[in-house]
């Protein structure tokens, strides 16, 4: 069966860097640093991704490019045994999860679009919170975003990695860099703007508590996509030729300055009209549209709305992408259905796991566990699956897997310098397993 592979090297690091930005660097990341002190997070953050993030990367393109397959059968050549497709399929199933409900908040962003494009986000702060919790509630309405947005990530996939995946991602990544930049240097150019530079970029070293440090290995994880597979998938489609050192280095490069970039994007016009920069999970969809009305004229708040959402809605979308290859994958080579077929089935699943979601917030009273659905999938998926993923990831590739094949799978076959393979396997096999059950630990409340 004859499997697509990626054609450029360019095209090797904006559809995997694709895969790691998203909503998480736009949305969350932004609200977390608020919350978490400013310039000290970012800091806690990056060295969180060299000590977490990138080696954690790493051992997934080694497990991936080896395997040369999908999810299941790449742990299951690595391990040398069936048993270890196990996390393989466990990954497909969170990233299908993530997949349904991470749609409903995509959709919400395309109903934003749509809203700023026909002026229906003006209006006072009370005004903006009551449109959001009476679209949000809405049986309907989030119905169709939700699975327009599905619909819109069939439609890539479906045309397999080069034609589809490759050439789209080709298009989206540098679309998202340039309506990121204009909107950071007009959010910079605003009266007051440097309060929110300076916030960002001069840390406070005495807001660095445990929390904070937490925070950022969460976010590093979560950021960075590890434990769904996602990045195992991508390197399945490597070259023999792909550096995987340089490559995760790069994408982890490139995740971070869209973060920092969202940062500036946000908090120079937050704080140029006065709004408290720690304004949590809501920042995009009630505090930023009162926000860009604010700070800029109204023709310029018009403009800058729309521009911003397009951004959300981009920046959602190389993210669902890389979820939906996942599952489309393994149906194509274990299953043996055709890949539009697989891509189907797929998206149907996901387009029920999201329409439950949608409900959840406020139509249909869909509980578990005393959840709404919605935060449900979001609990299980971050709290429990993608650490446990990811932390057999690193005892597979650690302990388990033959040693030959890792090293030489880390060092291109000698063409990387030993020096730094023995680094990262340390990394491997002490920092970041306890590193991942820290993290697990927090979002379980115990620490």
């Amino acid at each position: 069966m004859e499997r697509g592979n990626f054609g450029t090297k360019i095209g090797v690091i904006l559809a995997t860097a694709g895969s790691a930005v998203g909503l998480g660097n736009i949305w969350r990341f932004p609200y977390m640093t608020g919350q978490d002190g400013g310039a000290a997070f970012i800091i806690v953050y990056l060295v969180c991704v060299l000590i977490l993030g990138i080696p954690g990367m790493i051992s997934e393109f080694v497990v991936g490019r080896h395997g040369a397959a999908n999810a299941a059968t790449a742990y299951a050549r690595m391990g040398g045994g069936k048993g270890w497709a196990a996390l393989g399929v466990i990954g497909m199933l969170t990233s299908l999860i993530i997949l349904g409900f991470y749609s409903v908040i995509a959709g919400w962003c395309l109903q934003y679009l749509f809203a700023s494009i026909m002026g229906n986000l003006n209006g006072d702060a009370t005004y903006v919170k009551d449109y959001f919790t009476k679209f949000s509630s809405d049986p309907f309405e989030p119905l169709f975003w939700t699975i327009a947005f599905l619909v819109m990530t069939h439609l890539v996939v479906v045309r397999g990695v080069r034609k589809g995946i490759e050439k789209m991602s080709n298009i989206l990544m540098p679309a998202l860099f340039i309506l990121l930049l204009v909107i950071v240097v007009v959010s910079c150019l605003l009266p007051d703007a440097g309060k929110g530079i300076t916030f960002l970029f001069k840390p406070d070293f005495s807001k660095v508590t445990k929390s904070v440090f937490l925070d950022g290995l969460g976010q590093a994880f979560f950021s960075l996509s590890l434990g769904t597979a996602c990045l195992c998938t991508y390197a399945s489609y490597f070259t023999k030729q792909t550096n995987l050192l340089k490559s995760s280095a790069q994408i982890a490069g490139i995740d971070t300055l869209v973060a920092i970039l969202a940062g500036l994007m946000i908090f120079p016009a937050a704080f140029s009209v006065g709004v408290n920069p720690d304004s949590g999970p809501q920042l995009i969809f009630v505090t930023l549209p009162n926000v860009f009305q604010q700070a800029f004229s109204p023709v310029l708040g018009y403009v800058i709305g729309i521009l911003f959402y397009a951004l959300l809605a981009l920046a959602a979308l190389t993210s669902t992408i890389f979820m939906h290859e996942i599952g489309t994958s393994l149906f194509f080579e274990e299953l043996h259905i055709s890949r539009p077929k697989g891509a189907v089935i797929e998206t149907v699943i996901a387009i029920i796991i999201g329409v439950l979601c949608s409900l959840s917030c406020g139509a249909v009273d869909i509980t578990v566990f005393g959840k709404s659905f919605l935060n449900f999938c979001d609990f299980l998926t971050s709290n429990i699956l993608l650490p446990l993923g990811s932390f057999f990831t690193c005892i597979l590739v650690g302990w388990i897997a033959p040693r030959q094949i890792v090293k030489d799978e880390f060092t291109n076959w000698g063409t990387v310098s030993r020096g730094f393979y023995a680094v990262w396997l340390f990394f491997i096999r002490f920092i970041s397993p306890v590193c991942i059950a820290v993290v697990f630990l927090h979002q379980m409340g115990v620490l």
